[in-house]
């Protein structure tokens, strides 16, 4: 006589349960939603191999050094984080929608970590091309290869 009265129970504890379970994941679902800014940086097609050992990039031979590389937008800056690790970015503003400023993003004077956008005063970082200031969008970057020689591979 005693079953009756918890099997009578268990679909209200069922529904409750479940009940909870959707709120919580609606609420989570919620929560997670942002408005997602769309990198207007043209994402051109290139693969480019640089050779370290070369003048132009010797300073890439050095942690915590960058170099200038043809390619992208308005050209691409490669730096170098670790040993075994670059990264490479376009050198073109996202702030710049209209891509009316004829300078690329260059290191400030101040910290050469960060890049600046002489035309729309906006700043990003060198170290993972977040927006510091001046634009809601981080900068294109290229994804990279070191050989563990004398070889970074550049492309997207």
């Amino acid at each position: 006589m005693k079953v009756i009265p918890i099997l009578k129970m268990m679909p209200s504890f069922i529904f409750s349960r479940t009940k909870f379970v959707s709120l919580l994941l609606v609420g989570w679902m919620l929560s997670s939603c942002r408005i997602q800014h769309q990198n207007p940086i043209p994402n051109l097609p290139f693969d480019i191999t640089i050779n370290i050992t070369l003048p132009q990039y010797i300073n890439l031979q050095n942690v915590g050094s960058y170099a200038y590389v043809n390619g992208g937008n308005k050209g691409i800056i490669v730096y170098r984080m670790a040993y075994d690790q670059f990264v490479a970015f376009d050198r073109q503003s996202p702030a710049d929608a209209s891509f009316n400023c004829p300078e690329p993003l260059t290191p400030r004077d101040e910290n050469y970590l960060e890049l600046a956008d002489t035309c729309s005063s906006a700043r990003f970082s060198l170290l993972d091309g977040s927006a510091i200031q001046g634009s809601e969008v981080g900068l294109r970057q290229y994804m990279t290869y070191f050989d563990g020689g004398s070889k970074v591979r550049i492309y997207n």
